[in-house]
């Protein structure tokens, strides 16, 4: 990690000088998503650790998890387990921008973005797309140490989780776990052997929805210190992701996640008639949906045989042509928010269902009429037609083309 001030040109040699450069691996593809509604991640925590920074090498058996909501109530074997240091939490950073390079960044490209104006502080991390019991998952490798002070603060402020990264294990988002039966404590298998899920996390960067420690991100092949968070809480996040592209090699993506707005654009947006779907449009959606029904739902599937929630979505306004982004939270700013009492055909219904983050979007649906939706509701079910249920209900958004085009 490393502030903006008189030192940094200082910091950012010292972070990439101390560790041994490697030659690429070859970058497997990673899509980064954003978030450009406030997503505000919140997270409870389901794995047991000692609290507490350990020594090194120190041997520990982890207690019996916590009783929480989500918690795993089993009692773990006992086995032996290494915990590496982990540094107290520091103060927080609000990520803005993620960088992902094709290449390794280098003491120059990162003193290029900590000097642009309104840069704050930077971190490093390996990102990739790696294999988790045979789903392909988005991955950071990261420091816990000072990645930590990037995430939300409710998973900053967990020893426990961090402690465990350090340990070894992977921490997963809920959605993942729950959705895609990665369950709390499990073994399972990864592209260098077996690898223990060690909590529930959400950590606010898209879709990524595993972590693990740089070191075992290394044992896994990914590529080193090819992403970047940036933090710059008081600049348009628009305007430094342009800047960005410009000082960064060609091939570079920036998305934006807690973007920073300029005051007009946080105003009531006026949105014409011609902005949304045509009455065609929602037609062929809506047949290209119902098409589906009956098929199973697979966490991460987007068709044609299988789906999620969001793949259901982004498939069936392909069909009609409307470019749709993948993945819940970037749908839910794909258009203006209407009332449940006004919603029409082809609109989309959007809850917050993950217990370990309340402010996450994570489950969506097509409004089909006379309050029924059609949906991918979860593992072991299928593509259905459903009664609306309002429990945790985030909102209604009737899609705008032009908008849903422009989510990056």
């Amino acid at each position: 990690m490393f502030s903006h001030s008189s030192e940094i040109r200082q910091d950012l040699s010292f972070l990439v000088k101390s560790r041994k450069r490697r030659n690429t691996y070859k970058l497997v593809p990673f899509i980064v998503v954003v978030l450009v509604a406030v997503l505000t991640a919140d997270v409870l925590l389901l794995a047991q650790a000692q609290e507490g920074a350990r020594p090194v090498a120190e041997r520990t058996r982890p207690p019996a998890p916590r009783q929480t909501l989500m918690a795993d109530q089993r009692q773990q074997p006992p086995q032996a387990r290494v915990v590496q240091p982990v540094a107290p939490l520091g103060p927080l950073h609000k990520a803005n921008l993620f960088v992902l390079t094709t290449k390794p960044f280098t003491n120059e490209l990162l003193q290029k973005v900590a000097k642009l104006r309104g840069v704050r502080a930077l971190e490093l991390a390996d990102a990739a797309s790696i294999t988790l019991d045979g789903k392909r998952v988005q991955t950071l490798a990261v420091n816990p140490s000072t990645f930590r002070a990037f995430t939300p603060k409710v998973t900053a402020s967990s020893d426990a989780l961090w402690h465990n990264v350090a340990a070894g294990d992977v921490a997963v988002s809920f959605v993942l776990g729950n959705d895609g039966g990665l369950t709390l404590h499990r073994q399972v298998n990864g592209p260098a052997g077996p690898l223990r899920i060690g909590a529930y996390a959400t950590t606010g960067f898209g879709a990524v929805d595993a972590l693990v420690s740089r070191d075992v991100g290394r044992t896994l092949g990914l590529p080193h210190d090819n992403a970047l968070i940036v933090s710059a809480p008081k600049t348009d996040s628009a305007k430094l992701r342009r800047l960005i592209l410009k000082n960064l090699p060609k091939g570079t993506q920036v998305a934006t996640i807690n973007p920073v707005l300029p005051p007009a654009q946080k105003a009531t947006q006026n949105w014409p008639s011609g902005s949304f779907m045509t009455g065609e449009q929602i037609t062929v959606a809506l047949k290209a949906a119902a098409s589906k029904l009956g098929r199973p739902y697979v966490w991460g599937a987007e068709g044609p045989n299988t789906f999620d929630c969001s793949g259901l979505v982004q498939w069936a306004y392909a069909q009609a042509g409307v470019r749709m982004p993948r993945v819940t939270h970037q749908q839910w700013v794909t258009g203006p928010q209407v009332d449940l009492a006004h919603a029409q055909p082809g609109d989309l219904i959007f809850w917050r269902l993950d217990p370990t983050n309340p402010d996450y979007i994570s489950h969506v649906a097509i409004y089909w009429g006379d309050g029924k939706m059609i949906q991918a509701p979860r593992t072991g079910d299928v593509v259905k037609i459903s009664p609306v249920y309002t429990r945790n209900l985030a909102g209604v958004v009737r899609v705008s083309p032009a908008a849903a085009a422009q989510v990056r």
